[in-house]
């Protein structure tokens, strides 16, 4: 299933995003989550990331390693696609 994440980052971390994305990225791979798409943004988010994960667990067990970390705090939500809403609006 896919996810989008929005974090912030913490402010040690802001201007070494490589350093932290290869780590992040070695580390989802472990809990079955791969990046599909990676966006640096200006506001009250500084990233959007769509990722595919396995499961919600992993997901979770990840965003909780991340902010271990210090690298900053994320939120996740599923993302549906078009054929999900249609399926799902057929149920009304």
């Amino acid at each position: 299933m896919k996810y989008i994440l929005v974090g912030t980052l913490d402010r040690d971390w802001i201007g070494r995003q490589k350093e932290r994305l290869e780590v992040s990225k070695a580390k989802a791979k472990e809990f079955g989550i791969t990046f599909e798409a990676i966006y640096y943004t200006q506001g009250v988010h500084d990233f959007i990331d769509v990722v595919e994960a396995s499961d919600a667990n992993g997901l979770l067990a990840f965003s909780m390693w991340y902010a271990k970390q210090g690298y900053g705090r994320m939120t996740t939500m599923p993302a549906f696609d078009e054929a999900a809403m249609e399926k799902a609006s057929g149920m009304l």
